[in-house]
C-alpha cells in the first residue's frame, strides 16, 4: 500500500518556532503511519516544486513538454493507494499552498481512493474549520476523506523540530489519536485497491479529458 502525505505549506519556517510548524506534523503523521509495517509512505513537500508563475496544470501541457517535476509526482499520485493532506487554516479554510500543489493534478490521478485530512494550528481551534472545507475540495478531486479527521491545537507544545514529541507530553495518546483516522483510511485504501483490482473503474466510468463539457447534463 503506497500512501502520500502532502505537506500544505510553503513556509521556510513558522516564527518564533523554526522550522516550519506543519513540517513537524507531517513528520508526526509519517512515524505513526510507519508503525504499519505493510505501507510505503513518500512525503509531498511544494517547496520541492516549480510552482512559481502563471498556473499551468500537469493535464494543459503536451505530453512532450510537461516539467519533469510535475510529471514524476502526477505518476506517483497516480500509484498511491491513499493521501493524507496536512494543512493549517488561512481565512477559515485550507492552504492555498496545498489548493494550488494539488489544483497542478487532474481528479482522474486521485480518484477512487480516500484521503485523510490533518489540520493544524499554532492557536486553540487546530485548523478545524479549515479541515472542514477540505472534505468538499478532495470529494470533488475524487479523493473521499475518511469521516475521522485530525486536528492539533498549538503543534508548537505537542511536537519538536524532528516531529517527535515534546518532553511531557504523552506520545502513545496523541499516536492512538492520530491512528483513529489513519486505520480508517488503510481500511478503505485496502478495499478500494482490492476492488481496483477486479473492476477497473475509469474502464466503467471515462474520466473528463477532453472538454468541460463532458460534464454536462444532455
Amino acid at each position: 500500500m503506497k500512501i502520500l502525505v502532502f505537506l500544505g505549506t510553503v513556509r521556510d519556517s513558522s516564527p518564533p518556532n523554526p522550522p516550519r510548524l506543519g513540517a513537524r506534523v507531517a513528520e508526526a503523521c509519517m512515524a505513526v503511519l510507519g508503525e504499519h509495517a505493510d505501507l510505503e509512505l513518500e512525503l509531498v513537500d511544494p517547496l520541492d516544486y516549480s510552482l512559481e508563475g502563471v498556473f499551468k496544470p500537469h493535464f494543459a501541457y503536451h505530453q512532450r513538454k510537461v516539467p519533469e517535476d510535475l510529471e514524476a509526482l502526477a505518476g506517483k499520485i497516480e500509484q498511491a493507494d491513499g493521501y493524507v493532506m496536512v494543512s493549517p487554516e488561512y481565512n477559515h479554510s485550507m492552504s492555498p499552498a496545498l489548493a494550488n500543489l494539488l489544483n497542478h493534478f487532474g481528479s482522474s490521478l486521485f480518484s477512487y481512493k480516500p484521503s485523510a485530512i490533518v489540520s493544524y494550528s499554532a492557536g486553540q481551534w487546530g485548523g478545524l474549520r479549515a479541515a472542514v472545507a477540505m472534505r468538499t475540495f478532495l470529494s470533488e478531486l475524487g479523493c473521499l476523506p475518511v469521516s475521522a479527521m485530525i486536528h492539533v491545537p498549538k503543534a508548537q507544545d505537542i511536537f519538536a523540530e524532528d516531529g517527535g514529541f515534546q518532553e511531557g507530553v504523552d506520545g502513545d495518546e496523541w499516536a492512538q489519536y492520530f491512528n483513529r483516522t489513519f486505520l480508517q483510511l488503510i481500511w478503505w485504501a485496502k478495499a478500494a485497491c482490492s476492488h481496483r483490482e477486479a473492476v477497473d473503474p475509469h474502464g466503467m466510468i471515462k474520466s473528463f479529458k477532453n472538454d468541460p463539457s463532458q460534464r454536462n447534463a444532455p
